[in-house]
């Protein structure tokens, strides 16, 4: 069992940030044509993995510079059977190809071995279908089966945990869970929700977590979302209910598009990362059980030092 898990972002109030928009960094700043949008293509040649931890390096220094948490996400979003196979990967290629991504978060880990705050590792997962809409919808029982085989590979790393992003229906949560906790793995369930800060399939927030949480017995750690800007879901997060205490992180979008704009985008929406740090800063001042804040889609390390500048005055 990892030496870190008794550090984990929903054991106390430590604030623990993330990396940014690793995919949308690489495509649109950095000019790399990611194949299925999948940043652990990246993990095949040394050239190639100078490139993704050039990418972390600044989070770590964020960590050490204001003296927070970091919770390190591997680069595997998409390193799936699904995903995989139209990028040209066998099942030993991706199992290898996580393992890999483990051990990068490793070697950043240790770059940081005199930081005096926890270092979390996540094997992060993702959708067995698109990110934004639940086109291949499965049973709970079908997506335990499925998610299996990248939380086995995990189970033997160096991982603290595995996070499961963009999740758009419940029953591939349920899956991913008990996939999770049948490894032993410690397992935080990450829904993304649309401009009304509903589900894509239309369920609210409480209600996924409520469901998820009465099939498994509470299995996840925390919950968190994602890939949506802040004012999509600031609404829903109001309240002491026992649900609204799950969310312990989110990881923003810097545009307020929807996810179909974002789709069809071919530029990049930055958003104001300012003004970013300062809308996740105020929603920890309310819910201080929000320990992990961070960035996705079009966020980079100016996001997330602005949460650092904005989550640490207000504590």
């Amino acid at each position: 069992m990892s030496l870190y898990r008794d550090a984990l972002p929903q054991l106390g109030d430590e604030l623990f940030i993330t990396d940014g928009g690793l995919e949308t960094v690489m495509v649109f700043l950095e000019g790399i044509d990611l194949p299925e949008f999948a940043a652990y293509d990246l993990l095949r040649t040394p050239a190639d993995e100078a490139r993704l931890l050039a990418y972390y390096r600044p989070y770590l220094d964020l960590a050490r510079q204001h003296s927070v948490g970091l919770l390190l996400e591997t680069p595997t979003w998409r390193a799936n059977r699904d995903w995989g196979r139209k990028i040209g990967d066998d099942i030993d290629t991706l199992h290898e190809l996580n393992r890999r991504a483990a051990d990068l978060m490793v070697q950043l880990r240790e770059e940081l071995e005199d930081h005096d705050r926890p270092i979390v590792i996540s094997g992060q997962m993702g959708p067995r279908g698109d990110g934004y809409q639940p086109d291949h919808a499965m049973t709970a029982d079908e997506a335990s089966d499925y998610h299996a085989q990248q939380v086995a590979t995990f189970a033997d790393t160096a991982v603290d945990m595995v996070s499961a992003l963009t999740l758009n229906y419940i029953d591939e949560a349920i899956g991913v869970t008990r996939a999770a906790m049948a490894a032993g793995l410690p397992v935080c369930i990450s829904f993304t929700v649309e401009t009304d800060g509903r589900l894509p399939t239309g369920q609210t927030l409480q209600q996924a977590i409520d469901t998820v949480d009465e099939a498994t017995d509470e299995g996840p750690v925390y919950y968190q979302i994602n890939c949506a800007h802040p004012t999509h879901f600031d609404a829903e997060l109001h309240g002491d209910d026992r649900w609204l205490n799950r969310i312990r992180g989110i990881r923003g979008n810097a545009s307020r598009m929807s996810h179909e704009e974002l789709d069809n985008s071919e530029t990049l929406d930055d958003g104001h990362p300012e003004e970013f740090g300062q809308q996740l800063a105020t929603m920890r001042t309310r819910l201080p059980q929000l320990t992990v804040l961070g960035g996705c889609c079009g966020t980079d390390h100016r996001h997330i030092e602005q949460i650092c500048l904005h989550a640490r005055r207000a504590t």
